[in-house]
């Protein structure tokens, strides 16, 4: 327990130290245009396909939980560390890269001489990062303060994939042992679920709770198993929040989230257990009630948490590098 505690304390105090050298003046002499580029394509991106907003709400996520902040889950073709795209939990599941390669050439387009005389000027990073923060705002949710000066990694790590991404599978335990691990409290980690509330969610990873537990509305679990049979259609996909606005609207930002949990209508196994939580394996009943009976709460939690994962771990100062393709190393 002394070890895991010096792990967590060693991991906050290097996240505070390299969130130290970042700034929110970082390109304002380098590429002035640069927040206002990203945004719009993210905007632009979201306008022709909505599932855009959590798709790379969700990428900003993959990255910073392995091997921190840094770009890593962009590259697909590296000599060191293989492939996170091609990694289970990432592999036809992820999606936006070519978005986020779009954006990087509108941004660098518009940075300023001289400093583009010398190369790229802005990391991949960063702009997964303000993309991240703008997913949220084209779809009526919060926004945060993100702080840039990140660098991008020359490398990447299946191996890391398996050992930090949570799993649609894990109970109450394993995701706060997973979530701790990274320097966030229970708070955190049930305001972050609530990123579900836009997105879609693969059968592969919820036919085990579909079929085989009890805490599931009936009526619900019905009309999921019309596009997920018990073998086959693996790739079919359901939202994984059960609209409740009227008129519909799926790829709306809200606490719909927390309110169907209350019904027993998370979609995932690692989102119903936080509202069947045991005080042993932490309690977050009461975290999802709050959030449910209060969207400003929600909002409130989930633009601190997403503050605090948009620093960890980043690379900054000669650390790394700014990519002049997203996808591959300089």
């Amino acid at each position: 327990m002394a070890s895991s505690s010096l792990s967590v304390v060693l991991i906050l105090c290097l996240a505070a130290a390299a969130s130290a050298q970042l700034s929110t003046t970082f390109y304002d002499k380098s590429c002035p245009l640069a927040l206002e580029k990203i945004q719009n394509g993210v905007a632009t991106a979201v306008k022709n396909d909505r599932r855009m907003a959590a798709s790379l709400l969700r990428m900003h996520f993959h990255d910073c939980f392995v091997q921190g902040c840094d770009a890593s889950v962009l590259l697909n073709e590296t000599s060191v560390g293989g492939n996170e795209r091609g990694a289970f939990g990432n592999v036809g599941s992820l999606r936006g890269f070519e978005v986020i390669e779009q954006i990087k050439k509108d941004v660098e387009a518009v940075c300023k001489k001289p400093y583009s005389n010398h190369g790229p000027i802005v990391s991949c990073a960063d702009i997964l990062a303000v993309a991240a923060r703008r997913c949220p705002v084209a779809t009526h949710g919060p926004s945060w303060e993100v702080k840039l000066g990140r660098r991008d990694s020359t490398m990447a790590s299946v191996t890391q994939i398996d050992q930090n991404l949570p799993a649609p599978f894990l109970g109450v335990a394993g995701l706060n042992a997973s979530f701790v691990g990274k320097g966030f409290n229970l708070t955190d980690m049930v305001a972050l679920s609530g990123g579900h509330t836009i997105g879609m969610a693969q059968c592969q990873n919820f036919r085990g709770r579909l079929y085989n537990e009890s805490n599931i509305n009936t009526t619900y679990a019905t009309k999921l198993k019309f596009n997920c049979p018990q073998s086959g259609g693996n790739t079919n996909l359901a939202p994984l929040d059960d609209d409740t606005t009227i008129p519909p609207n799926p790829d709306l930002f809200n606490n719909d989230y927390f309110i169907n949990l209350q019904s027993e209508k998370g979609l995932l196994h690692s989102e119903q257990v936080l509202y069947n939580a045991t005080a042993a394996a932490g309690a977050t009943e009461d975290i999802v009630k709050a959030f449910a009976s209060s969207q400003a709460a929600f909002f409130s939690a989930f633009a601190s948490a997403m503050a605090k994962m948009a620093n960890l771990s980043p690379l900054t100062g000669s650390q790394g590098q700014v990519r002049s393709v997203c996808s591959i190393p300089n």
